[in-house]
């Protein structure tokens, strides 16, 4: 397949069916390399037709929570007694727990600061 930058679904979907294609390709191999470089313009392609917005904070904390199993008494260390208004929505991040739940949990401080 001829590399060009993909300008039309039909250009998208020719390169995820030559992705597919080359998917087992060996590493180091010329078809490994035009897979990198494939994989590379699909996702400039899907950066800018579909684009994914970040999550929501409490969403993204409620996911780390069911991740590392973890039970609101858990929570607690990061939130403090609010942890369950907070999950709830009734009280807001404040600057402090967010700084807690990102060194804590690793939860990434832009999706906390939305």
């Amino acid at each position: 397949m001829e590399l060009h930058p993909i300008k039309t679904e039909q250009d998208y979907d020719a390169a995820l069916q030559a992705i597919e294609a080359l998917w087992t390709a060996p590493a180091g191999s010329p078809e490994a390399d035009q897979l990198e470089m494939l994989v590379t313009l699909v996702e400039a392609y899907e950066a800018t037709h579909y684009p994914i917005d970040p999550p929501d904070p409490i969403e993204a904390i409620k996911f780390r929570m069911e991740q590392g199993g973890l039970s609101l008494q858990d929570l607690e260390a990061y939130l403090g007694r609010h942890a369950a208004a907070v999950l709830a929505r009734q009280r807001p991040l404040t600057l402090a727990m967010m700084r807690r739940l990102h060194r804590g949990l690793g939860i990434p401080a832009d999706v906390l600061l939305q």
